[in-house]
């Protein structure tokens, strides 16, 4: 049975914590199970049926199974993510996502892990 994966909510912060362990990441997970394929949002909308790129490109990795933490993004022609064009719903076939972490790996649940040693998986 898989694992639930709840989406982190992100919190509003006034300034940028000056360590060098800080990390900032915007919450989205793919999730993939055999053949389908499941992309949420952060308030738990599914929208795999909405970006086809990542649905498409989560088919073709060579694990069966897996959950990805990352961001959707549509891309600019400076090449700069443009949060209004993904909002504005005219460029879903164009949706990318920039994956940041893995969650879970061929049936394996592995947040326990350390951010550092998930990230290179």
């Amino acid at each position: 049975m898989p694992t639930t994966f709840l989406p982190c909510l992100p919190t509003r912060g006034t300034s940028v914590p000056a360590t060098p362990a800080w990390i900032h990441e915007i919450k989205y997970d793919v999730q993939r199970e055999g053949e389908r394929v499941r992309s949420f949002s952060r308030n738990g909308n599914d929208w795999s049926g909405r970006y086809p790129w990542i649905v498409e490109a989560a088919l073709k990795n060579k694990h069966d199974q897996f959950v990805i933490d990352g961001e959707a993004v549509v891309l600019g022609v400076d090449g700069i993510a443009d949060f209004n064009e993904l909002h504005s719903r005219k460029h879903n076939a164009d949706v990318q996502l920039y994956a940041f972490d893995i969650l879970a790996l061929d049936g394996e649940d592995l947040r326990s892990l350390p951010l550092s040693m998930r990230k290179p998986i």
